[in-house]
């Protein structure tokens, strides 16, 4: 017999390697699904995890196992930490994404650090992992997946902007849910912040200080990518070897007109991608970008709404522990409309302590 409560921990860990979100949420089905979140943490990266995770994109099949073990053990020890500081308890399982290390549906390639068995052994806990390999068999993009969540969880929006490493979108009907990426964020952004010794350019400040290159942002503009129909999917790989080649192209220019121009090129794109009227969810960390979501507000006809700091930072942890409850009852956690697989599905690995 299926319950109508679950208590269970999302882990997320994005492109832009900001760290782990970890989010304690309690579920409950009465007429709707609704939620209530009893802790959340973000167990930021080192210097060295920063590096040793952009390493291991360019590794070996060994050095990429390894790597694999040795994560798989640290979000051990993170979840175990965060369970043991807020005293959590009674808990039915964690529900993680894992760290995205290569993304290529065209290639039929998805694969994320991470979701191990032994992470169910070293934690003690069930654990339900491994979301995107089932939807990339069936034919899908293996992503977007947060828009169940955004379906169930969030009903009073009519869309939502994630502004994460890449933005995405997700529309919301009566009839159907449609959501794919729109563009590299703060894989972008942060990589230009880094060549100021930044981790990331906090508020936008750098880039409102800077200029528009108009010929970079023509050629910005112009990426095939942009025209493609939904479904459709970024990966960091889309991102070396298109984007990273022209801001290499336009290096004479300043850091501060490189990220101007870029956070100019992802309100452009953005604005396009919503109606009049729409009340839009923002959440991400991109949503605490003041110049960004100022220039995303200019001109645009839609209502960016940025929630709370809780959801805005943990939205997808929240939602990835949703879509491990579903997995749990056997549900649809995954829509056809959504990734163009052959099927709605129930996607993930379920492992046992």
């Amino acid at each position: 017999m299926l319950k109508n409560t679950y208590k269970v921990i999302g882990v997320m860990s994005g492109t832009s390697l900001d760290g782990i979100d970890l989010s304690c949420v309690n579920f409950r089905l009465d007429k709707f699904w609704n939620f209530d979140v009893e802790a959340t943490k973000t167990i930021s990266y080192s210097k060295q995890w920063i590096t040793k995770l952009e390493e291991l994109f360019h590794a070996t099949k060994d050095s990429i196992e390894a790597g694999d073990e040795s994560y798989t053990l640290f979000l051990a020890e993170s979840i175990n930490s965060f369970v043991k500081e807020y005293k959590l308890s009674k808990i039915d399982a964690i529900c993680s994404h894992g760290h995205t290390l290569f993304h290529d549906p065209k290639k039929g390639l998805t694969f994320q650090l991470g979701n191990r068995k032994i992470l169910a052994t070293l934690t003690g806990l069930n654990v339900v992992c491994n979301f995107r390999v089932q939807d990339i068999k069936l034919g899908g993009q293996g992503a977007p997946l947060v828009p169940i969540g955004d379906k169930f969880l969030f009903r009073k929006y009519d869309a939502f902007l994630n502004l994460g490493g890449f933005s995405n979108v997700s529309k919301i009907s009566d009839k159907t849910t449609i959501a794919y990426d729109i563009c590299a964020v703060n894989t972008v952004l942060n990589f230009l912040a880094k060549k100021k010794g930044k981790l990331y350019d906090l508020n936008g400040n750098m880039a409102k200080k800077g200029k528009l290159i108009s010929p970079l942002f023509n050629e910005l503009e112009s990426f095939e990518y942009y025209q493609r129909t939904y479904p459709k999917s970024l990966g960091v790989e889309w991102v070396n070897s298109n984007v990273l080649p022209l801001l290499e192209k336009y290096s004479s220019n300043s850091v501060e007109n490189l990220l101007n121009t870029y956070t100019i090129h992802i309100a452009s794109l953005i604005g396009r991608n919503f109606d009049y009227g729409q009340n839009v969810l923002v959440t991400g960390g991109g949503a605490k970008n003041n110049f960004l979501m100022e220039k995303i507000r200019e001109n645009q006809i839609a209502n960016f709404i940025v929630p709370s700091e809780v959801i805005i930072d943990y939205k997808e942890s929240i939602i990835f522990g949703f879509l491990g409850v579903l997995r749990l009852r056997n549900e649809v956690n995954c829509l056809a409309s959504v990734t163009g697989s052959l099927r709605n599905h129930s996607s993930g690995n379920i492992f046992t302590p």
